[in-house]
Formats: structure tokens, sequence, C-alpha cells
């Protein structure tokens, strides 16, 4: 079982204002727009993150589009495809843990179908640990991965995509961290609708302790444990 956390961001383009400080050559110092409105903006970048525990790995794969649940699943799949189906090719099942809100969030039911569909396509079970309410902080990604992320880049104005894939890119730490990112250009439209039918078809099995923030979701050839 790999385990694992996950959640997203949101950043506008632009030569805005980064929060901190750095040091620049005298006379060298860069002139931005301290308010970031959208309307000033190149665009919007979304870094979805998933952190692997066990290898102290990063993959951020970062949307162009909507924050959704459909993305929340691609982003997952593109983590499986390109770096934990060669990690762990002997695995039958993965461990998440999410925030509960948000495109992956405790009541997201598009969250459970798009999960549903990538245990199809890979033959994982996916167990998934939702944090209860207003405790996202203690979420091991947000201090093992984004906080790290966020020093790499302090005081830089993230001008381009491919500015922020570098950054991104050359985030590292002492103890061994290391991030591949990439960019997702997939729309992803809002407001998408599942039905208590659709729902309903989805192989879950609920833990005993708060089946709704932590449960099971099988491909759909195979027999509950």
């Amino acid at each position: 079982m790999n385990f694992f956390c996950c959640r997203s961001q949101e950043e506008l383009i632009g030569n805005f204002k980064n929060n901190g400080r750095e040091w620049y050559p005298q006379g060298q110092t860069r002139v931005v727009n301290v308010y970031d409105f959208k309307n000033l903006s190149d665009g919007k970048a979304v870094p979805y993150g998933v952190y692997d525990i066990l290898q102290n790995q990063g993959f951020v794969n970062v949307g162009v589009d909507h924050d959704t649940a459909v993305f929340a699943g691609e982003s997952v799949r593109r983590w499986w495809s390109n770096v934990g189906s060669r990690l762990y090719p002997e695995a039958k099942e993965i461990l998440i843990t999410s925030d509960g809100g948000g495109s992956n969030g405790v009541r997201n039911r598009l969250w459970k179908i798009t999960l549903q569909s990538l245990a199809n396509e890979t033959g994982l079970s996916i167990t998934v640990t939702h944090l209860p309410p207003a405790t996202s902080k203690w979420n091991k990604i947000e201090h093992r991965l984004f906080s790290f992320i966020t020093i790499n880049w302090r005081a830089k104005p993230l001008t381009s995509l491919e500015t922020i894939i570098e950054l991104l890119n050359h985030t590292t730490t002492k103890e061994g961290l290391t991030v591949t990112a990439m960019i997702d250009q997939n729309k992803y439209p809002t407001k998408i609708k599942v039905t208590d039918a659709q729902l309903a078809t989805i192989h879950i099995t609920r833990h005993p302790f708060h089946g709704e923030w932590n449960y099971i979701i099988h491909p759909q050839n195979t027999v509950k444990s």
C-alpha cells in the first residue's frame, strides 16, 4: 500500500508581488504589481500536489482551468502513470489522505465517481481518508511539500507557466525532497451533476469509523473485501 497526501491551490500568472524577501544586486531590483487583480493576469495556474510519504517525493500537476473533482482525479492518475506505477509495480491498493473540502471533498460526489474510473483503469483499490473539518493544516503535504514550494519561490513573480514548472521542479530540501511537475492543458467544466443512480454504482466499502470520511473504492470487476 502506498501512502500519500493530496491537495490543490490556485495562483495567478503575472508580474505580481510574491510574499517573502530575496536579495538582488544593487540597482537590479524588480518592479512588480502590488495588487493581483485577475484582469491584470495572464491566466491562472492550479497546482495539485501529490506527496509520497515513503519516498519523500512530490508530484505537482499544474492545471490552467478549473479546480474540479475530475482535475483532482486526473492529477492522481498522472502521478500513478508517471511515477507511482514504476515505484510500486506490485501495488494492489493505495491510500490517499486528503482535505475534507474542495475538489476532493467528503461530499463531492464527482470525486468518488472519478476515483471509481481510476480504480477500474488501474485495477487498484483506493482507500481515502479525509481530514475532519478545520484540521487540514495537519495534512503532511502542507509541511513536507507546499511549505518548501512556497519557500523556493518566495519573492519571485510567477510570470509564466514555464517559470512555475521550473520553480516546482527545483524544489528540494536537505532531507532529500524532490519534486516533479507537469502542465495540464485540459479543460475541466464545472457544475457536472452526479445523480443518485450514478452514485449507487460506485463499488465502495465504508469504514466502521466515520464511513463518510474513510472508505475504499474497489475496481468494479472485483468483490468487496
